[in-house]
C-alpha cells in the first residue's frame, strides 16, 4: 500500500495559500504610502523644529577660556563650548595670535587633533587635514570646514563669543 506524503511540519504550522498571498488590494496600499510620507514630513518638521529653536536661543555666551600667561605658543586647550559635552580646541599660534575650532571632524565627527609645529589639524580616523589657521578642509574625506569659534581678548584673558559655521 502506498501512502500519501505528509505536508512538512512548516506548512502546518504556516498555512499560507500562496494563490491568495500575492494580491495587495489598492486600498493597502495607499494606506501604506500615506503612512511612510505622514512619517517622512513629521520627520522634515522635526529637524525644522530644531533649527528654529537653536536659532531664537540667539548668540551663545560670553565664556572665559584661558589666560595668555597659561599657555604657551604652539599649546593647545580642549575646552567645552557652547554647551557642555561640545568639545573645542584652542591653540596658541603666536605670542598674540589664538585660534579655537570644534574638535568634530566635519565628516564623521572623530575627534580632530591639532599638529601646530606642522601648521594642521588632523582628524586620525580618515586621515583628514585641516589648515590650522583657517580651518579649511586640506585633504581627506572632510566636506566642510571646522566650525571656528569666534574669540574676544580681553586685557590677557581669552573668552569664547560664539560658533561661526561656514559652508567652504
Amino acid at each position: 500500500m502506498s501512502e500519501t506524503p505528509k505536508a512538512p511540519q512548516w506548512r502546518e504550522d504556516f498555512p499560507v495559500d500562496w494563490a491568495e498571498d500575492r494580491y495587495v488590494e489598492r486600498r493597502d496600499f495607499v494606506k501604506f504610502l500615506v503612512l511612510i510620507s505622514g512619517a517622512f514630513v513629521a520627520g522634515q518638521a522635526w529637524i525644522v523644529a530644531q533649527n528654529w529653536l537653536r536659532r531664537r536661543r540667539g548668540a551663545a555666551e560670553l565664556r572665559r577660556i584661558a589666560t595668555f600667561d597659561s599657555l604657551a605658543v604652539g599649546a593647545t586647550l580642549v575646552f567645552d563650548y557652547p554647551r557642555q559635552h561640545d568639545a573645542c580646541v584652542l591653540v596658541r599660534l603666536s605670542e598674540t595670535e589664538f585660534v579655537a575650532y570644534s574638535q568634530k571632524c566635519t565628516h564623521l565627527s572623530c575627534a580632530v587633533i591639532p599638529r601646530p609645529e606642522q601648521g594642521v589639524i588632523v582628524c586620525p580616523c580618515h586621515d583628514g587635514l585641516f589648515d590650522l589657521k583657517t580651518g579649511r578642509q586640506l585633504a581627506g574625506p572632510p566636506p566642510r570646514p571646522l566650525p571656528r569659534v569666534i574669540l574676544e581678548i580681553r586685557g590677557r584673558e581669552i573668552y569664547a563669543a560664539g560658533i561661526e559655521t561656514r559652508a567652504s
